[in-house]
């Protein structure tokens, strides 16, 4: 099993900054991809960005330029800076790790607001 534990939401004007943390334990498989989703309220849950264990990364469009995801494989914990936020961008955030196998494993999320 693998927990995820998110950290690091809150309120932020538009235009400023926020980094989200993600700290994984347990038996946490060697090859896994971890990932960032958002769901804002009456809207389904959508991918922000994914890094696999290779360090292969890729963004949704909405995000590209702004977000930047990373891992630290030695403290099993996965990061979001996101700059310039937008107030689209409010949603909450949650923490993904899949392995080979496609199991998913899920955080608890956090919640990002954005002012306008």
């Amino acid at each position: 099993q693998v927990q995820l534990a998110e950290s690091g939401g809150g309120l932020v004007q538009a235009g400023g900054s926020l980094r989200l943390s993600c700290a994984a334990s347990g038996t946490i498989p060697s090859t896994n991809t971890m990932a960032w989703y958002r769901q804002a309220p009456g809207k389904q849950r959508d991918l922000v960005a994914t890094i696999m264990s290779d360090g292969s990364i890729n963004y949704a469009d909405s995000v590209k330029e702004r977000f930047t995801i990373s891992r630290d494989n030695d403290k099993n914990t996965l990061y979001l800076q996101m700059n310039s936020l937008k107030p689209e961008d409010t949603a909450v955030y949650y923490c993904n790790l899949f392995d080979r196998l496609f199991t998913h494993y899920w955080g608890q999320g956090t919640q990002v607001t954005v002012s306008s």
